[in-house]
């Protein structure tokens, strides 16, 4: 009597590309309403996340850089703008606030987050600093990753992103089906 044995061999599943969309948004205008969308959908689906959504602090127009980031993961807020006083004009990020907010948000990467959201890919990232080595850690760890970009940034952003780079407007209909093509 012969046996014959079969061997399964194991499926290899080749590691998914990372995604790295922006919502494209205009100057000034920062999309909260897409961003909430965006994180209602993930959760729908089932997705875990980490990063920060942006609130502001003021809704008053001379305020506007007053923000707070909002950690997902926590829901711990961080302002992250300097306090120039009532004369002052123009924003001033507080970039050791932003690292201290970066750095948190690395830490939350080792629980592997299907999704990292970040609000804006501003001046600091145009420059090359603020949140380009997060996103790149991010990407490496095939985690989709997700960030406002307002027009004025976004040729920056395309040099960035390059093959990697997906536009979304804020339309919520268009977020949720891009959300629902990542499962």
């Amino acid at each position: 009597m012969s046996v014959t044995l079969s061997v399964r061999t194991p499926e290899v599943v080749p590691p998914r590309t990372p995604s790295l969309a922006a919502i494209v948004y205009p100057q000034n205008k920062y999309p909260a309403a897409a961003f909430e969308a965006l994180v209602a959908s993930c959760r729908r689906n089932r997705l875990s996340l980490a990063g920060v959504v942006q609130h502001p602090v003021d809704a008053a127009s001379e305020r506007r850089c007053d923000v707070l980031l909002e950690d997902l993961s926590t829901g711990r807020r961080t302002s992250i703008y300097e306090d120039r006083g009532a004369g002052a004009s123009g924003c001033r990020l507080d970039e050791s606030a932003l690292a201290e907010v970066a750095a948190r948000i690395e830490g939350s990467l080792g629980d592997a987050p299907d999704v990292l959201v970040l609000n804006k890919f501003g001046k600091a990232e145009c420059g090359g600093g603020g949140l380009l080595d997060l996103i790149a850690k991010a990407m490496e760890c095939n985690i989709t990753v997700v960030i406002g970009v307002p027009q004025s940034n976004l040729f920056a952003w395309r040099v960035f992103a390059g093959e990697f780079g997906t536009e979304l407007s804020a339309d919520s209909g268009e977020i949720e089906r891009w959300v629902e093509g990542l499962r």
